[in-house]
């Protein structure tokens, strides 16, 4: 490749294979940073550069001993509005679907107690599933709800079915919500689930959702890959406060 005057060959390269990438499907597989090396006349460090900038910008996902590949799109929604997952998804154009890991019915904890607002040892529904798009997984999540579900819970389809669907039915209409977002690194059992690598850079969401009288229903921790979902936030941006003057 004949080097430009003005643009890093890497740029170039990054250029070259943006395009690429625009036409190829989510999944297909990237050339390797030594069959780029050769292809473009470069050193493989150019090449890797090249790759790891658009890994940085979520185009292309690099999996250790399997290669790169052109990334699945990630998901975002408005922080400051809950829907489900599954409306998330299909407004997103994507394929949603879960895989029920754990249900069951159990004392809950001082921490579950103190979030739902019941005594400590009171009976709660443990619901933990993986839940993918297209057949990605997105998001592992752990929902803590009041032992007044039970009956509707432990007997729904939550593989297909939505929970919050399920919910409304049985009479409890969820409402409003608070929340927390923060950053983690992947455990070694996130890791397995999300199809990633330890360490790997989590979105960590927990909240509280409550029926329209303001009964703590739900308290649920959702842990999702950074590189597939995201948070859009709006917000005001406020005045500095005036400067007084010493007279």
């Amino acid at each position: 490749m004949a080097e430009s005057s003005y643009r890093p060959q890497y740029r170039q390269i990054e250029q070259n294979l943006r395009e690429r990438v625009a036409a190829l499907q989510p999944g297909a597989r990237l050339p390797s940073d030594a069959e780029l090396a050769t292809e473009f006349g470069v050193s493989r460090m150019t090449a890797r550069n090249a790759m790891q900038r658009l890994a940085e910008d979520g185009l292309i996902a690099r999996e250790p001993g399997r290669g790169s590949f052109v990334a699945e799109p990630s998901a975002y929604r408005r922080a400051n509005r809950l829907m489900t997952f599954t409306q998330e998804m299909l407004r997103a154009g994507r394929v949603p679907s879960s895989r029920l890991l754990t249900r069951l019915i159990r004392p809950s904890s001082a921490n579950e107690a103190m979030n739902l607002e019941i005594p400590e040892g009171q009976s709660v529904v443990q619901l933990d599933r993986l839940r993918q798009a297209d057949g990605q997984p997105i998001a592992k999540e752990s929902t803590v709800l009041i032992g007044a579900c039970a009956d509707a819970v432990m007997a729904a389809d939550l593989v297909d079915g939505s929970l919050h669907e399920t919910l409304a039915r049985a009479g409890f209409v969820l409402r409003r919500g608070t929340g927390t977002i923060s950053a983690s690194a992947a455990t070694t059992e996130d890791a397995r689930l999300l199809a990633t690598s330890p360490g790997k850079p989590l979105l960590v969401e927990r909240r509280i959702i409550m029926d329209g009288r303001g009964r703590r229903i739900e308290a649920t921790e959702s842990r999702y890959l950074a590189d597939r979902y995201g948070l859009v936030v709006s917000f005001d941006v406020e005045a500095p406060a005036a400067r007084v003057s010493d007279s």
